[in-house]
């Protein structure tokens, strides 16, 4: 089994499939074992359990969460 692949609140997310309105980029807004997306361009939002999501996710573009930078793990 593939460890799961570390995510953060407000990572930029680049989906596998585009979004009815044409956008492929999500923004991570809940963490759990359930996550929850909101597309950047149309604002709509979606819980979907992690392994799905893990199975969407084409690449992790961004993070805007400071903590990560300040961070001495």
């Amino acid at each position: 089994m593939k460890p799961p692949i570390p995510l953060n609140l407000g990572d930029v997310l680049l989906l596998r499939k585009k979004h009815p309105c044409g956008n492929d980029l999500w923004v991570v807004t809940r963490l759990g074992a359930d996550i929850r997306i909101r597309c950047t361009k149309c604002g709509h939002s979606v819980l979907v359990p992690r392994a799905r999501l893990e199975r969407m996710i084409r690449k992790v573009l961004e993070g805007t969460n400071e903590d990560r930078d300040s961070r001495t793990d």
